[in-house]
């Protein structure tokens, strides 16, 4: 039996700086893949995975257009409705009525990194729960099998258990990312880009978690007791996952056949489109 979680968190904020110039004024988040931009994949997926409050960590620049998307346009609708088009008002509603989304707005010239944003939710709002955490410009594409939320929940029994997604590719490519060190079907380790010899599995890790409360403490208190410049380091959620597993924590690993999709790259955008839309 899988665990249930309610609450997710998905970081939004950033300048999406890779991506320049066409996020000047549009959010990496909010790129289009196929017709639906890129954070709603994540979204999608868990609500339907059973996730009824969404904490959104978004940059305070007005207006902010994942906010926009989210909220009920009363004047689409009246539209719609008035030029008797209502089979489209299913398609202008993007959230079920029993799913919320909560924003905290991140500070774009306060700490950076990973880590951040999962700190500033867990103390706004005084989460004590598990969690499920995803990053907001990039997703797993398995339409023919379990999603990234389903694998992660059916990894984890236990409450004070984490859990982490490992995403399957060649061997030959494991260079460009942290690979996923387990035994036992536990966690390890992250070794970041390692060369194919010295990779430890051919599992990479894609920001994809859950994170039971102890994990989250130890994220909250990585980012409150150290004080990067802007020039030394991110606050990497790496950092205090390694923490937490050296202390006992167990984090379990969820294993995918699914196609992870990026956004943030050009290429890597090209290509979900292409696999979305193919």
């Amino acid at each position: 039996m899988s665990t249930k979680i309610t609450k997710a968190i998905i970081p939004v904020a950033g300048w999406g700086t890779r991506r320049l110039p066409i996020t000047k004024i549009i959010e990496k988040s909010m790129l289009p893949v196929g017709n639906r931009p890129l954070v709603d994949y994540s979204v999608q997926e868990l609500i339907k995975a059973g996730v009824k409050d969404i904490y959104m960590v978004i940059s305070n620049v007005e207006p902010c257009q994942v906010r926009e998307f989210y909220r009920d346009n009363l004047a689409l609708n009246q539209y719609l409705i008035e030029r008797g088009k209502e089979d489209r008002l299913a398609l202008a509603k993007t959230l079920p009525d029993d799913v919320q989304i909560h924003y905290t707005v991140q500070d774009p010239a306060g700490k950076y990194g990973t880590a951040v944003p999962i700190a500033l939710v867990v103390e706004e709002y005084k989460i004590d729960e598990p969690v499920l955490v995803f990053m907001g410009d990039d997703f797993i594409w398995n339409p023919e099998g379990k999603s990234a939320a389903e694998a992660l929940l059916a990894a984890v029994e236990d409450p004070e258990d984490s859990a982490i997604l490992g995403v399957e590719i060649e061997q030959s490519q494991v260079e460009k990312y942290g690979v996923l060190s387990a035994k036992d079907g536990k966690l390890t380790g992250v070794v970041e880009k390692p060369t194919p010899e010295e990779a430890p599995s051919n599992l990479i890790n894609v920001s994809k978690y859950i994170m039971s409360p102890k994990l989250l403490k130890e994220i909250v208190k990585y980012v409150a007791e150290h004080d990067f410049g802007p020039m030394d380091q991110e606050y990497l959620v790496t950092d205090p996952i390694d923490s937490f597993i050296k202390d006992g924590g167990v984090m379990r690993v969820a294993p995918t056949t699914g196609e992870y999709l990026d956004g943030g790259s050009v290429e890597g955008w090209l290509h979900a489109n292409n696999v979305v839309c193919g």
